[in-house]
């Protein structure tokens, strides 16, 4: 049995990876999140009674409040999610940006590193430090390139994934300069329940919902590779127990699909189940084409190549059915959803 520290389990993927740790593992778990807009306990509300789990409330970027949590707690593995992920507001206000993916992680990275100093051989052998980053930090793909993989260069493109990018290199540096046993991981695009309002799924799906109208950027032919959140979860676990330090993961989900796509498939899957809005139109009807978003990459995709092979994994979840299943949880869980939705986020978030 270990201790493992998860920063930002309280948000939409963090929280999918203590769901996962209480319900699959014999693990203890200690989820340190600040709470912020999208850090929501009710999350992990179905594990939170277990003797396993514990809460801190503390911001990364807090060296003090951290440094307690790590001689509190004690743990074998990190696997630090905490960090602030929407493009939208980058733009709008990049220092939140900065001083949670940079500075937080320096400084977990520096308590990870002391607390790896005072740990025995054998629990220093064994302990891992899982940073989770993003596709994003390598740029936009041409509509023929190979997906993004292990090698491939980084090349940001917005204050979000520039922050990411930044906090990447750190971590690689721990581990190449320090002996830090940092293990990367980058994602392409999550989806699933818990995640919040702004994001395209849940957003979209929400306001097809209410009959409103759905922003989409541009022509809404940006490509993203999507990613069931729970697949995403055990991939993690798989790079914190048994990935080798150093070494860096890319997770994708196979599922390439255009922005218009998706809503496309949220309005039709929502005709399917709540018949068609008022006058009888198809929520395709609600489809409205803004101006697109500054510096929008065009296209991402992911090999997996590595992870399946090294650490055989694998997804579980095909995109139609993912996606299915996903609208039905919004539209099982209002209770969840509505007391954050507001003027502000439902403006945010058209991919």
């Amino acid at each position: 049995m270990s201790r493992v520290l998860v920063t930002g389990g309280c948000g939409f993927i963090g929280s999918a990876v203590v769901r996962r740790l209480i319900a699959t593992t014999g693990h203890e778990v200690c989820n340190l999140d600040a709470l912020t807009y999208a850090g929501d306990p009710r999350t992990v509300a179905s594990v939170a009674d277990d003797p396993r789990y514990r809460f801190a409330e503390v911001d990364i970027a807090d060296a003090a409040s951290v440094a307690e949590v790590f001689t509190a707690f004690d743990p074998d593995v990190v696997v630090h999610l905490a960090a602030e992920t929407h493009v939208d507001r980058s733009i709008d206000a990049a220092e939140a940006f900065i001083r949670t993916n940079v500075t937080g992680t320096h400084v977990m990275l520096e308590a990870a590193r002391t607390h790896l100093a005072g740990l025995d051989a054998a629990r220093g052998g064994a302990f891992r430090f899982v940073h989770v980053s993003t596709d994003e930090v390598f740029g936009s793909l041409g509509p023929d390139d190979a997906p993004f993989d292990e090698s491939t260069p980084y090349d940001p493109r917005s204050p979000y994934s520039a922050s990411k990018a930044a906090s990447d290199h750190l971590a690689r540096a721990w581990f190449e300069t320090h002996g830090l046993p940092v293990v990367v991981t980058n994602c392409s695009n999550n989806y699933g329940p818990f995640q919040f309002p702004e994001k395209l799924i849940p957003l979209m799906t929400l306001r097809a919902m209410a009959g409103e109208p759905l922003p989409v950027y541009g022509t809404g032919d940006n490509v993203r590779d999507w990613l069931q959140v729970d697949d995403h979860a055990a991939a993690l676990l798989l790079a914190a127990f048994e990935g080798e330090p150093g070494r860096t993961y890319c997770v994708g989900g196979a599922a390439e699909r255009t922005n218009l796509e998706i809503v496309h498939e949220i309005c039709d899957l929502l005709d399917e189940r709540l018949g068609r809005i008022e006058g009888g139109q198809d929520r395709r009807s609600l489809i409205t084409f803004v101006a697109d978003r500054p510096g929008h990459d065009q296209r991402y995709a992911v090999a997996t190549d590595r992870i399946e092979t090294e650490l055989g994994w694998s997804r579980t979840h095909t995109f139609d059915a993912g996606l299915a299943e996903t609208v039905d949880w919004y539209l099982a869980h209002r209770s969840w959803w509505a007391p954050l939705v507001s003027d502000a986020t439902r403006r945010r978030g058209r991919s």
